[in-house]
């Protein structure tokens, strides 16, 4: 008995359908990428383990789906090593290799790899898939698609409110509602030095993060379990609740953490990103929000976090500042700063929202029925016309029953179909009927086309 085939969990097969209301998305983001003078480059599925390891943190590293050496690749692991059968050290051996966890890292050696053949500052956007040995769940998958949005080559905070512009044009054209929230990786420093914790900036900021899924309780006694003692959580929290708008929780904050470096630059920061922003109009909502942490390792500066308003999901969008990224490479001195736009979970978010276009969902605006060899020569040069003038169309491959020909059509959803018999051939008209109304028209092969590319 053959075995029943299936897919790893977390991955997915994706339908004609599903594809089209990928492909609407994520062209949408892509044109507006472009709008703002991005570039297109794509990196392989696959990088070194030593380009991915040490910069997603100690979680983000357990998450890389590591590629077993080709050949015999036991062949090169000691004896010794295997007796201990240590997964850490065996693993050493077993693989070089690992599939991407995200597209900036991977574009950060690119910069460094091609640093003699790009233009400063350098505007590229990715669209690529990514892999997380993570537990799949609703919104989370193994396998999903990153669209990514990055500048480096320069320190001007201008490029945090482009991407501010980007996430706002990219979110009106969807027609979907978002918050964007925003904090600063050197406020979050400030904050560990004011409560005295300099040295648990790590611990501090991965535990406040999961401050909205896990709640005040949970995280305290997180940071507790990190070994944050009970005066520095409780100096944390009246931090955590300042309230007011973005302007007025910089004030209050300042008062707070002043007497920190760090602090002032990020409050200083946020203020001009704020100000700058004051004068666009904007129709998401943009807040200061100090419990945005981002566990990832490289942000230095601004973080950014989108979330649906109308659903209940997390992050859609998020990114930030990584102003030390392209020197673990060997190129230091290289300021970056990039958003990422999770297309799947988007995709889930416009799906229960109901915001796909329709037209989205069809492939062929015309379908065009076989009634045998002679009406084959005498469409073919209709479907030509059409084509050459951006028309969709199909003819069926068999002079199949009329029936089984008309549920192909209804089945993909194609709004219309052409007949052209005897009668037609002889006049040298076509048929024409509007699948929705049920209405039919006899037009000559100029008028179809007129018809079809007026939305008739």
């Amino acid at each position: 008995m053959a075995q029943k085939p299936s897919i790893p969990k977390g991955t997915r097969d994706f339908f004609p359908a599903v594809m089209a209301r990928r492909n609407y998305l994520f062209d949408t983001i892509k044109s507006v990428f472009q709008l703002y003078g991005y570039q297109p480059i794509e990196t392989p599925a696959m990088e070194n383990l030593s380009t991915l390891l040490g910069k997603y943190g100690e979680e983000g590293d357990k998450l890389l789906f590591k590629v077993l050496n080709s050949g015999d690749f036991l062949s090169n692991v000691p004896g010794n090593v295997l007796v201990d059968v240590d997964p850490g050290k065996v693993g050493a051996y077993l693989s070089e290799k690992g599939l991407r966890y995200d597209l900036t890292v991977p574009f950060a050696r690119f910069v460094v790899q091609n640093r003699n053949e790009l233009v400063f500052p350098f505007k590229r956007y990715q669209v690529q898939p990514v892999w997380r040995a993570d537990r799949p769940q609703k919104g989370r998958y193994r396998e999903f698609y990153q669209c990514d949005v990055d500048v480096i080559g320069s320190d001007s905070l201008l490029n945090e409110v482009e991407l501010v512009q980007i996430v706002d044009e990219v979110y009106r054209r969807l027609n979907l509602s978002v918050t964007l929230k925003i904090n600063n990786r050197k406020i979050l420093s400030g904050i560990a030095e004011t409560i005295g914790e300099a040295d648990r900036i790590v611990d501090i900021t991965v535990a406040i993060d999961k401050l909205e899924k896990i709640g005040n309780q949970k995280v305290n006694e997180e940071l507790a379990a990190k070994g944050v003692s009970p005066e520095a959580i409780d100096k944390l929290q009246p931090i955590l609740a300042l309230n007011g708008n973005n302007f007025e929780k910089l004030e209050q904050l300042e008062k707070v953490i002043g007497g920190s470096l760090s602090g002032r630059q990020g409050i200083e920061e946020m203020h001009t990103i704020f100000k700058l922003l004051g004068t666009l109009n904007l129709a998401l909502k943009v807040e200061l929000d100090l419990t945005l942490a981002r566990g990832l390792n490289y942000y230095t500066g601004a973080i950014f976090e989108v979330k649906a308003n109308d659903v209940e999901m997390g992050s859609i969008t998020g990114g930030g500042r990584y102003d030390d990224l392209t020197g673990i490479f060997g190129m230091p001195d290289v300021s970056g700063v990039g958003i990422s736009f999770g297309a799947d979970r988007i995709y889930d978010v416009m799906l229960q929202l109901n915001l796909f276009p329709e037209e989205t969902l069809t492939a062929s605006k015309v379908f065009f029925v076989n009634f045998g060899e002679q009406e084959t020569l005498y469409l073919l040069p209709v479907l030509t016309l059409l084509r050459a003038n951006g028309v969709a169309c199909e003819l069926y491959p068999e002079a199949a029953k009329m029936n089984k020909q008309m549920t192909y059509a209804n089945r993909k959803n194609i709004p219309f179909v052409v007949l052209a018999g005897e009668s037609e051939m002889a006049s040298g008209k076509l048929t024409l009927k509007n699948m929705g109304t049920g209405t039919q028209s006899l037009v000559t092969s100029n008028e179809l086309l007129s018809m079809l590319k007026g939305g008739a």
